[in-house]
C-alpha cells in the first residue's frame, strides 16, 4: 500500500443527503453576505452540517447548499483568503462544520479540526474564535512516532476524519480515533466520543483498540490473527451507519507483519460491536484508501482493498478459498455484523498486488440510481487505483474473480494518465476525478455509462499525490469543482463544474496574498456556507469572499 508505484448522487438524497447536508434556520456569519462580489441584493445563506468525510456517506464531495459562492464570484478580484485557524500540529483530516449549534452561551457556526498531535478544535466558523480544544492523550502519552514511515509524519495523533451526530448524547457528538505511545513504550489505539459543546468525554470512552479473529495469517497464535495497535493507523475516514462508528486499519507504509481488519464501534457505547479480517490467513490487504472514507448506499459498505493475499483459488459461491481478499473491490454486508457480501477482484490482483500496484490507494463512490436507455436502474459504485484504470461495478452483483477478464459494469482505460492517490467527487450526471501527475477530470455520465474520454479537463496538472476534488452548488446550477495542489507551496483551485478548462481562480493569482504554506498530503477542501477550509501542516487556511474596499 505504499504510495509510490511504478504506476503511479432519487436514492441519494434519500440516503445522504440527510444525514450530512442539512438545511436549517440562518446561521450565525449571515452577515458575511455583505461582503464581495457584484452589485445588487447579497445572496443570503443556507446553512449546513458537513458532519461525515466527503459531504456524505456515499462520498460524492458535493455540497448543494451553497448559495454564496458562485462562479461569477469565485475569482481574484472578489475571493481569497480571509482567515487562518492555527493548530498545534498537521491537519490531515478533512474539517467538519455543524451550522447553528448552541455553544459558548450563543449560537455558532462550529468548525472541529484534529490534528496529528492527538489535538481536537472547535473554532466559530466565521470568525476563528477558538470554542474549545481538547487533547485525548493520557497523561505520560503522547502521539506515536511515524515509524519510519513518510506516510504520517513526524507524529501520529489523529488522522483520519472524524464522524458528527448531533442526534446523540446532551448536544450531539463527535467520534475519532487516536494513536498514541505510553512511558513504556507501548502504543494504543483508542475510540473516543467527544460533546459537540464542551469536548468532554461521552459514553463512558474511550474504548482501547483490542481484537483477534479466527485464522492463520499475519501475527496469528492459536489459530487466530492478532490485532497489534503498533502496527496500525486509522487512516480512512470514520462512517457512521446504523448506530455503529465503522473504523478501518492500514500498515505504516508496508512494514511489518499486518492484516487487512474492520472493525465497528456501537454509536450509543463505544463498546466493540464486530470485528473482520479481510485477509484471516494470508497478510496485507489493509484499509488506507489514502484518506478516503467507507463509503455506503445506507446499507452495505464499500472500500477498496490494499496489496495483500488474494485466494485464487475459489469456492463454490466465486470467493476466495481461504477468505482472503487483499487488493479487491469490497462490498461489506453489515446485517449481523460485517461480513464480506461480494467484491470485486482485478484479473491481475495477484501480479499488481506483487507490483505494489495495488486498488485501496484510491477511494470508493457510490453512485445514484441511474437509469439506462431501456429505463432500467442500474445501482453503481466506482473506483480507481495505482493501475490507472477507472472500474465500474454492480453494487449488486460486483464480477468476483477471474482470472482472464473483469466482469464488471464498465472499465474506463487509457484515460488516467499515472495512479490514483485520491478519491472521485459526483455532481451533475458527472464524475470528476485526478490521478497523480494528471488532469483533473470529468467523465459524464448517460445511459448509466461513463463516457470514454473526459467530457472536459483542467489545464493544470496536479503533482503528488493528486487532488481529491469538492463540490459547491445551489441544487443543480452554479457548480463549482475545487481541489488542492500539493506543493511547496500549496494551491486552492476552483473550476467551472461544467468546464474544468475554464479556471475560475487559485490561491497563487494574487501573489503571497492568499497562499497557506506547504502541502498537506491527501487533504480534502471542504465547502460550507460560503466559505472553503482547507487543512494544513499547522491550521487551517480559510476562504471567501473578500469584504468590499
Amino acid at each position: 500500500m505504499t504510495c509510490l508505484s511504478s504506476l503511479l448522487r432519487s436514492r441519494l438524497l434519500r440516503y445522504c443527503l440527510p444525514l450530512c447536508i442539512v438545511a436549517t434556520p440562518a446561521c450565525k456569519g449571515g452577515s458575511d453576505t455583505s461582503r464581495g462580489g457584484a452589485g445588487g441584493p447579497a445572496p443570503q445563506p443556507v446553512a449546513v452540517d458537513v458532519a461525515t468525510y466527503h459531504n456524505d456517506i456515499a462520498r460524492t464531495g458535493q455540497n448543494l447548499s451553497e448559495t454564496i459562492l458562485t462562479p461569477a464570484n469565485v475569482n481574484a478580484a472578489s475571493f481569497g483568503k480571509i482567515g487562518f485557524y492555527p493548530v498545534d500540529g498537521k491537519v490531515d483530516a478533512e474539517p467538519l462544520l455543524i451550522s447553528s449549534l448552541a455553544i459558548a452561551g450563543g449560537t455558532h457556526n462550529v468548525l472541529f479540526v484534529v490534528t496529528e498531535h492527538a489535538s481536537i478544535y472547535a473554532f466559530d466558523a466565521d470568525d476563528g474564535t477558538q470554542l474549545w480544544k481538547v487533547s485525548v492523550l493520557p497523561a505520560g502519552e503522547s502521539p506515536s512516532d511515524d515509524h519510519g514511515c513518510g506516510q504520517i509524519t513526524p507524529e501520529i495523533g489523529i488522522t483520519a476524519t472524524p464522524v458528527i451526530d448531533r442526534t446523540r448524547g446532551p448536544h450531539g457528538a463527535l467520534y475519532t480515533v487516536a494513536m498514541s505511545k505510553d512511558g513504556a513504550g507501548v502504543y494504543h489505539q483508542r475510540v473516543y466520543a467527544l460533546d459537540l459543546t464542551t469536548g468532554a468525554g461521552l459514553f463512558g470512552g474511550p474504548t482501547e483498540v483490542a481484537a483477534s479473529y479466527p485464522g492463520s495469517g499475519a501475527n496469528s497464535s492459536n489459530g487466530r490473527v492478532v490485532f497489534d495497535p503498533k502496527q496500525y493507523a486509522e487512516r480512512a475516514s470514520l462512517l457512521l451507519l446504523n448506530g455503529v462508528v465503522h473504523t478501518a486499519w492500514t500498515s505504516h507504509c508496508d512494514q511489518g507483519v499486518y492484516g487487512g481488519w474492520m472493525m465497528g464501534y456501537s454509536a450509543d457505547t463505544l463498546r466493540q460491536t464486530t470485528v473482520l479480517s479481510l485477509t484471516p490467513n494470508g497478510s496485507g490487504g489493509s484499509v488506507w484508501m489514502s484518506g478516503a472514507g467507507l463509503a455506503s448506499d445506507g446499507a452495505s459498505i464499500f472500500l477498496l482493498d490494499a496489496n495483500g493475499t488474494f485466494d485464487a483459488t475459489l469456492d463454490a459461491n466465486g470467493f476466495p478459498a481461504n477468505g482472503d481478499f487483499g487488493n479487491a473491490f469490497i462490498r461489506l454486508g453489515t446485517a449481523n455484523g460485517l461480513s464480506v457480501a461480494d467484491y470485486f477482484a482485478i484479473s491481475s490482483t495477484i501480479d499488481e498486488s506483487a507490483r505494489d500496484e495495488d486498488f485501496g490507494s484510491g477511494g470508493a463512490l457510490v453512485l445514484p440510481d441511474l437509469k439506462d436507455a431501456n429505463g432500467a436502474v442500474h445501482h453503481l459504485a466506482l473506483g480507481a487505483g495505482k493501475d490507472e484504470s477507472i472500474y465500474v461495478v454492480n453494487r449488486d452483483a460486483m464480477g468476483k474473480y477471474s482470472p482472464t477478464a473483469n466482469n464488471i459494469e464498465q472499465q474506463v482505460t487509457g484515460q488516467l494518465q499515472g495512479g490514483v492517490f485520491s478519491m472521485p467527487a459526483y455532481f451533475g450526471n458527472t464524475v470528476y476525478i485526478n490521478a497523480f501527475g494528471d488532469r483533473l477530470k470529468a467523465f459524464t455520465i448517460t445511459n448509466a455509462r461513463l463516457s470514454t474520454t473526459p467530457s472536459s479537463q483542467s489545464a493544470t496538472t496536479f503533482p503528488f499525490p493528486g487532488a481529491t476534488p469538492g463540490i459547491s452548488a445551489n441544487g443543480s446550477a452554479g457548480g463549482i469543482v475545487w481541489a488542492i495542489e500539493n506543493g511547496t507551496i500549496a494551491v486552492l483551485h476552483a473550476f467551472d463544474a461544467g468546464n474544468l478548462a475554464n479556471e475560475l481562480y487559485n490561491s497563487n493569482q494574487k501573489g503571497t496574498r492568499d497562499q497557506f504554506g506547504a502541502g498537506n498530503k491527501f487533504v480534502t477542501p471542504m465547502i460550507a456556507n460560503g466559505k472553503v477550509y482547507v487543512g494544513t501542516t499547522n491550521g487551517v487556511a480559510v476562504f471567501g469572499l473578500l469584504p468590499k474596499s
